[in-house]
Parts: C-alpha cells; sequence; structure tokens
C-alpha cells in the first residue's frame, strides 16, 4: 500500500454559543469507508501507541482532546508520513490497510477516536513492540 494513499480532511465546525458542533463523518461523505466498529484511545505524554497495521481495515481518525503526531510507513522500506492532528484546527486521517502507524501525543494528555469499517479482531491486526522514542 502507498503512503499516498493516506488521505487527510479539514473537518466542519458548527459554532453554538452552547458549545460547537465538530462533524466528524456522515455515510453520505465519498470517503466514508463503512462501519464495523468506533473506539476512543487515550494517548499520555511521552507514550507512543502502535505500531499497529490493519489488514483489511480502514481507519477514520480523528482527535477529540489535545494533539498528536500520527506516523505512517508502508510495510516495504522505510518511507513515512506525518500528519498532526489538534483540537485546535479539526482534521480527520484515514488510513487504508497495509500501513503501519503510531500515536505520539503533543501534549500532555490526548484522545482519539477511531472508525474502523469492520470489527476488530486479533488475526486482522498486527502489532509491533516499540520503544517511547519511535
Amino acid at each position: 500500500m502507498n503512503l499516498n494513499k493516506v488521505k487527510v480532511f479539514n473537518l466542519e465546525i458548527k459554532k453554538n454559543p452552547k458549545g460547537d458542533l465538530l462533524k466528524f463523518l456522515n455515510k453520505k461523505d465519498k470517503h466514508y469507508k463503512g462501519f464495523g466498529e468506533i473506539y476512543f484511545s487515550d494517548i499520555k505524554k511521552p507514550h507512543v501507541k502502535g505500531w499497529n497495521l490493519h489488514k483489511n481495515f480502514f481507519c477514520q481518525i480523528t482527535v477529540c482532546f489535545g494533539s498528536v503526531k500520527i506516523t505512517i510507513k508502508s510495510k516495504i522500506g522505510n518511507k513515512r508520513k506525518i500528519v498532526n492532528l489538534s483540537t485546535k484546527k479539526p482534521k480527520m486521517i484515514i488510513i487504508p490497510p497495509n500501513l503501519w502507524f503510531s500515536i505520539r501525543s503533543k501534549t500532555n494528555y490526548s484522545r482519539i477516536v477511531n472508525v474502523l469499517n469492520g470489527v476488530h479482531n486479533q488475526k486482522e491486526t498486527l502489532k509491533k513492540l516499540i520503544d517511547n522514542k519511535t
């Protein structure tokens, strides 16, 4: 899988005096990949979550709180793509299958939401043990 297939989209914020609304995903969106499960993941600085690779699933990720650096790399070679996500400038990244990725919090604490187009299982996901310097 090619790193060029990683997509980043700006997200729409609807201002409201009671609290803003962030539109993350709609099944009418061109980039909607289907629904399998949604999970929230907390990341504490200086820890790194990853490296993970989904064999079949797309990951559609945004930040709910804080700021993160997502590093994506292909299975072959050392090419990397880095995407920074933050609640200050909301974006969504879509990571296609067969790419390794890790997530590091740039603030003391961050929370991301990930929509998978399938149900997570251990046979479908590969993991690499890493240290916190990755």
